[in-house]
């Protein structure tokens, strides 16, 4: 896994500004009054399909493209960037295939759809989707484009750093939440290369902590 340089970011703002609007960062009273220092939310539900995930799959597929043409994009998810990918492949004029696990959440499903992606269900979670989906891309000769591993990808959440240094300048902590690591890898880069006082960190769910496990090991 790597993060990006501050060049590929900068880059990555300039793409994305065609697309994307910059999201609101907003002040959250509630939560400032519990810890006592001023809080202040990223609203990333302002972007297209309602979640940070386009800024990556935009990203990364405009810079595939600019490598040269794909007949089709593919990828897996339980939802939000199989939706961010199929949003980007319509933008940007390609086909799209999305990998889910079987019995996907029924919304999340009609979301992929209705952006036009050819859907597959395919075992019981992800990590069956993956394979599916990656040996699905390597047979025809498609772009795979998994948010864990892509190396383009993490530059377009990196992003949001930008944008939240340019909207709050005395920001003194970022809590990310972490997931495959793509969004928290592009913002703690970026944030760090404009500001090397800020302290990022990471969060995850009680029940579903493997990232928070695995670094303490």
């Amino acid at each position: 896994m790597t993060s990006p340089s501050i060049a590929a970011v900068r880059e990555a703002r300039r793409t994305l500004a065609q697309w994307l609007p910059i999201t609101r960062l907003v002040p959250a009273p509630s939560l400032s009054r519990l810890s006592g220092v001023n809080v202040f939310l990223k609203l990333e539900g302002d972007l297209p399909t309602g979640s940070f995930k386009p800024r990556g799959a935009l990203w990364a597929l405009d810079a595939r493209l600019r490598r040269g043409p794909i007949a089709g994009v593919v990828t897996c998810s339980t939802g939000n960037h199989g939706a961010a990918v199929a949003c980007a492949a319509r933008q940007l004029g390609v086909p799209a295939f999305v990998f889910l696990p079987e019995n996907p959440n029924p919304v999340k499903r009609a979301n992929i759809a209705g952006l036009g992606a050819a859907i597959f269900e395919s075992g019981r979670d992800l990590a069956v989707a993956f394979r599916a989906a990656s040996e699905y891309a390597e047979s025809r000769d498609f772009y795979f484009l998994n948010d864990a591993t892509d190396h383009d990808l993490p530059a377009g959440p990196a992003t949001i750093a930008c944008e939240i240094l340019e909207q709050l300048e005395s920001v003194d902590v970022i809590y990310v939440p972490m997931g495959d690591t793509a969004l928290i890898r592009g913002v703690a880069s970026a944030a760090k290369e404009i500001s090397p006082r800020i302290r990022i960190i990471g969060v995850q769910a009680e029940l579903a902590p493997a990232y928070y496990l695995s670094w303490r090991q």
